[in-house]
């Protein structure tokens, strides 16, 4: 008992180094962040020495927060911009579709526990203070079920968190130690840890820490995740025609004869290390609980903000750490130009003397009270009021530019905040705001690398989490919700969609989210069809599936079934493809037919000739002469007549072969949309 009470004792002693160790290292981080905190979001801007001079001299002290515009920004871009996680196979034992699987669960995760307010929170505390968090956690699916379910959870108090002082990577995936803090009412510490001994960690000096650490009412308690390296034994199986894998001994041996009725055998066996995570949960006095966790990661996901190392010391630092002086500054002229407008003396009335003897009572209060009219004395010029002499010109500049160094210190300029510029195109205005966000960008990709981390803890517990052969719920990217079955043994003794076999590796797309990249498919489809109104019944029930208003994945659904109902019969257009080519073929053979007539009359004529020739020996020579040149004229005639007749009949089998050709294809593309019968395609054709 004395051995168990001493190890109890080392537990407790090794926990408050370790949380005294932490607490320093982020002492400064943590001061920086409150104060960044209150000044930027609680407006909290001016010094309290300050503020107790002014109001005993009745001065103001107004405050012109200009940077919540400025954090919402960014913060809103990332939410229009959300990271999405995928899964993709990396060794043999991954699979393809069950990295798809993979997807749909992390989706589903995301969607149960509502991730996106955790992301949220995370982001804009980096953004605001200079780092955020949330937590990977487990649970039962329901409460009378004995699953259990992955869930991301918000962290809504970022001081309630300590990390590992000795971690250097940019997404806690080195993570060895961390704190998690929490207070709660002595009464109910009593009710969920009876017998343990009321005592706070008050000996580490929670007075100088940022956050009020309990009182006489609260007792503090921590969970203390720690991670450390083990050794533990992996073999190599495999089988005849069965590609290799590689598990852990105590599994494989666990699901030996199951590994043997598919044909695996062992070849080959090694020690390897890995990673062995434990939550304690621990007060000042003693560890209350001790449990073991699945997966390789510490579940507490960090996203930084601006991050600056020196000297190995590392400064997480918000946006706005620099543009305090700037915004003091704003505050102070603004609180100088008003003061001076207020103490400034009023206009007078300027008159002749004698001029206010009228209506004198009026006159005399006329700064300070609206009358309908005010008489003046007869006779003399009206009073004139002397012109306001203005606000301070100088007080107004200073503000000004006050105001330009907010922005040139944030890197956010006017077109980001929507302001008008000198484009006028919406592709130049988006150019414009994407170039602001240039100066912006490395809070949302400390987001994205953030979410990675996020699903690479997930895709290390699922095949723990999910190991047993159960229904789960997948998302689409669209958002269609489907049930599927997972690690299911076939009769083959394979296992469909099996998630405890096979490595998986993450990346993020950390593109528009998918409801936004259907409203920009949805626009540029409009376009399309406004260029090319052909192309309508080919995509027309794409372009109403990515519209956003009620009943459209109905109307989508309907026009597929019409365009696919207004598809041309295949055999009736390969039938008129064939009258066409027959057509063709027909027009060919009567212009080889024409030229042969064409050679066979001009054959024919001299012939002729040669026969009048031998016949007319007994005519004069001048006769003779005479035919002589009347039977070339004919010959020359006949060739002549040949060749244009060959022409003419080419140009008029070219425009019938033409026209022929544009008659098929408007029938075909009536077809489409009427399909016809192919004996009257071809009565067409044949009539042509």
């Amino acid at each position: 008992m004395a051995k168990d009470d001493t190890k109890a004792e080392d537990a407790v002693k090794e926990g408050l180094e370790a949380f005294k160790l932490a607490s320093d290292a982020e002492a400064d981080n943590r001061k920086h962040a409150l104060d960044d905190l209150r000044f930027g979001r609680l407006s909290e801007q001016w010094a309290p020495a300050d503020v107790r001079s002014r109001e005993l001299d009745g001065r103001p002290c107004l405050t012109f927060n200009r940077l919540p515009s400025f954090i919402r920004q960014v913060v809103n871009d990332a939410r229009q911009n959300r990271p999405q996680i995928k899964v993709r196979p990396v060794d043999s034992g991954a699979d393809v579709q069950v990295a798809k699987v993979f997807d749909g669960l992390i989706r589903s995760v995301q969607y149960a526990s509502k991730a996106d307010t955790a992301y949220d929170t995370g982001v804009e505390c980096s953004v605001s203070m200079g780092f955020g968090y949330w937590r990977v956690a487990v649970d039962y699916a329901h409460d009378d079920s004995f699953d259990m379910d992955l869930l991301i959870e918000r962290i809504a108090n970022p001081f309630s968190v300590y990390g590992d002082p000795h971690s250097t990577a940019a997404d806690s995936s080195d993570w060895n130690s961390s704190f998690v803090v929490d207070t709660m009412p002595r009464a109910e510490f009593r009710r969920k840890y009876k017998g343990a001994e009321e005592v706070d960690w008050d000996d580490l000096g929670y007075d100088q820490l940022p956050q009020p650490w309990g009182d006489k009412e609260t007792i503090m308690v921590a969970e203390w995740w720690r991670r450390e390296e083990v050794t533990r034994q992996i073999v190599k199986i495999a089988g005849p025609n069965l590609s290799p894998m590689v598990v852990d001994a105590e599994k494989f041996a666990a699901a030996k004869e199951a590994f043997a009725s598919q044909g695996y055998q062992v070849v080959g066996e090694r020690p390897t290390k890995s990673w062995k995570v434990t939550q304690k949960i621990m007060t000042g006095a003693e560890v209350l609980e001790k449990n073991p966790w699945a997966g390789h990661y510490i579940p507490i996901v960090p996203v930084y903000g601006d991050e600056v190392n020196v000297e190995g010391k590392r400064y997480f630092r918000s946006m706005i750490r620099d543009a305090k002086d700037a915004q003091r500054n704003f505050n102070y002229w603004r609180t100088a130009s008003t003061e001076l407008v207020a103490l400034a003396p009023r206009a007078p009335w300027i008159g002749e003397e004698g001029s206010f003897d009228v209506d004198s009572a009026k006159w005399a209060t006329a700064n300070s009270q609206n009358w309908p009219y005010i008489e003046y004395k007869r006779g003399t010029q009206p009073p004139q009021r002397q012109p306001f002499a203005g606000p301070p010109a100088g007080a107004l500049q200073e503000a000004a530019n006050a105001q330009d160094d907010l922005k040139a210190i944030m890197g956010i300029f006017d077109p980001s905040l929507g302001a008008q510029g000198n484009e006028t195109s919406g592709r130049a205005i988006l150019a414009r705001q994407r170039q602001g966000d240039r100066g912006t960008f490395h809070f949302a990709d400390n987001l994205a690398r953030a979410i990675e981390h996020t699903g690479r803890i997930l895709v290390d517990l699922i095949p723990h989490v999910y190991s047993e052969e159960r229904i789960v719920r997948v998302i689409e990217p669209d958002g269609t919700q489907l049930t599927m079955p997972i690690n299911q043994p076939q009769a083959d003794g394979k296992v469909l969609y099996d998630l405890t076999v096979g490595k998986y590796d993450v990346v993020v797309d950390a593109g528009p989210s998918y409801e936004t990249r259907r409203e920009e498919a949805a626009a540029q489809m409009i376009e399309l069809l406004q260029a090319y109104p052909q192309a309508a019944p080919a995509i027309a029930d794409l372009l109403v599936k990515n519209l956003d208003w009620p009943g459209a994945d109905e109307i989508a659904q309907r026009l597929q079934a019409l365009a696919q109902q207004q598809q041309p019969d295949p055999q009736a257009a390969q039938q008129a493809q064939l009258q066409h080519e027959m057509a063709l073929e027909n027009i060919r053979v009567q212009g080889d037919q024409a030229r042969e007539q064409i050679k066979v009359a001009g054959a024919r004529a001299i012939e002729e000739f040669k026969a009048q020739m031998a016949a007319g020996v007994e005519m004069s020579k001048q006769e003779a002469q005479h035919r002589q040149i009347v039977a070339q004229n004919a010959v020359e005639a006949a060739r002549a007549a040949e060749s244009e007749a060959d022409d003419r009949r080419t140009d008029v089998m070219l425009a019938k072969m033409d026209n022929l050709t544009k008659i098929v294809v408007a029938m075909i593309g009536a077809a489409k949309s009427q399909p016809a019968d192919p004996a009257t395609l071809v009565q067409q054709v044949e009539a042509e």
